[in-house]
This record gives C-alpha cells, sequence and structure tokens, in this order.
C-alpha cells in the first residue's frame, strides 16, 4: 500500500534545479521534491505521496495521523525495510511461520 503520510520539513535546498526538503515522518527521515509546493518552509508539515509533498497540513492534524498511523502499523508498513518484512511473513507450505534461519530457507 502507498499512503500520503504528513511530514515536518526539516530542511530545504535547491538542488540542480528542483526544490528539495528533507523530512521527518514520525523518526523516518526521507528527501522529498516541493515542486508542487514551492513555498513551503522548515518547520512547516506536508502531505506527502511517493516523494512529493501534495499539501500543506497543520501540526496538530499531522502529529495525530503520525500518531494513529504508528498505532496501526502503517508507517512501519511504509517505511520498514521490505527485505525484513518479507522474512517475517515466510511460511512452510503448510502455513506455519517458517522458523529463522537462512533467507530463502524453509522448515518443517
Amino acid at each position: 500500500m502507498c499512503l500520503a503520510v504528513p511530514g515536518r520539513v526539516l530542511d530545504v535546498e535547491d538542488r540542480d534545479g528542483t526544490r528539495m526538503a528533507t523530512v521527518d515522518f514520525g523518526g523516518v527521515v526521507k528527501e522529498v521534491c516541493l515542486e508542487y509546493l514551492p513555498d513551503l518552509r522548515v518547520g512547516e508539515y506536508a502531505i506527502v505521496h511517493v516523494g512529493f509533498a501534495l499539501q500543506r497540513l497543520d501540526e496538530e492534524s499531522a502529529r495525530r495521523t503520525l500518531e494513529l498511523f504508528e498505532t496501526l502499523g502503517m508507517l512501519q508498513e511504509e517505511f520498514g525495510d521490505p527485505w525484513e518484512a518479507a522474512a517475517g511473513s515466510a511460511r512452510t507450505e503448510d502455513g506455519r511461520p517458517a522458523r529463522e534461519g537462512v533467507a530463502g530457507e524453509v522448515h518443517p
């Protein structure tokens, strides 16, 4: 699933003619394009989808949404390590969780 997630702008810079920001999504920091919100400033919040800041958001709404996403495990789903998630969901042929060990190894 791909969510639109609120984040707080930590830093803004021009990178080869493109306005970019470092954005904090409740502890996960990513680079985001600001071309759709060129006047967004450090300390402000925006809703970000697939690496683009799309809409300005007030701090209270952003914090409530991030807390809800975290409670539901959606931040980990959105920003977590896909390899770790895949390893955690490995199952044997009968549907039981595979034991931890070598990647791709399935044990009865």
